[in-house]
């Protein structure tokens, strides 16, 4: 049987995510994969697109109204993938009871505001220049697994040899598992 894999998008959700169809590339033949769109999880619909309003919708409920969806939606233990506000709303689906075996969480917002670390394995990747990337002393404190990669900002995310990297990082723990088993 397929790993399961649960992707968040980003603020953007499928708007701006054609860097999403890489990830799939790579990771659908290994994984069951499930994706949703955070504007769709979180009810935003907005008239003027702009970063500044995508984040106050978020902020002003959108993360509790995503949340809240997610763990209607989600009852079976996966692996989660999430990118920006994504991360932020698998981490606290995950504190609130989501079956969660691992989370690999990519320039995260808001994380850094977060003082409990949920259940299970917890990888964050950053940009060393990513304005919103919580510290080593957080990190350490929650016992989170923080990967700072030089010279990229908060969208590395969206860069072709981030997305390989982070796609081997992901297969070799299904390879890893499956040498095991």
């Amino acid at each position: 049987m397929a790993n399961r894999l649960v992707i968040l998008s980003d603020m953007w959700g499928s708007k701006k995510g054609l860097w999403i169809t890489s990830y799939l590339g790579y990771l659908q033949q290994y994984y069951n994969i499930t994706f949703y769109d955070c504007q769709h999880l979180a009810d935003i619909s907005l008239a003027v697109d702009s970063p500044e309003n995508i984040q106050k919708e978020f902020i002003d409920g959108g993360v509790e109204t995503a949340v809240a969806h997610l763990l209607k939606k989600e009852n079976e233990p996966s692996h989660y993938l999430a990118f920006g506000i994504g991360g932020t709303i698998a981490w606290k689906a995950a504190l609130k009871g989501l079956p969660m075996k691992s989370l690999y969480a990519i320039s995260s917002t808001r994380l850094r505001l977060e003082n409990h670390k949920p259940q299970g394995n917890a990888q964050l990747l950053y940009g060393q220049h990513d304005e919103f990337r919580p510290t080593t002393e957080w990190s350490v404190q929650l016992g989170v697994e923080l990967e700072i990669v030089k010279n990229f900002g908060h969208e590395l995310y969206t860069d072709e040899k981030i997305i390989s990297k982070v796609c081997q990082d992901l297969l070799a723990k299904v390879m890893q598992k499956q040498s095991v088993a």
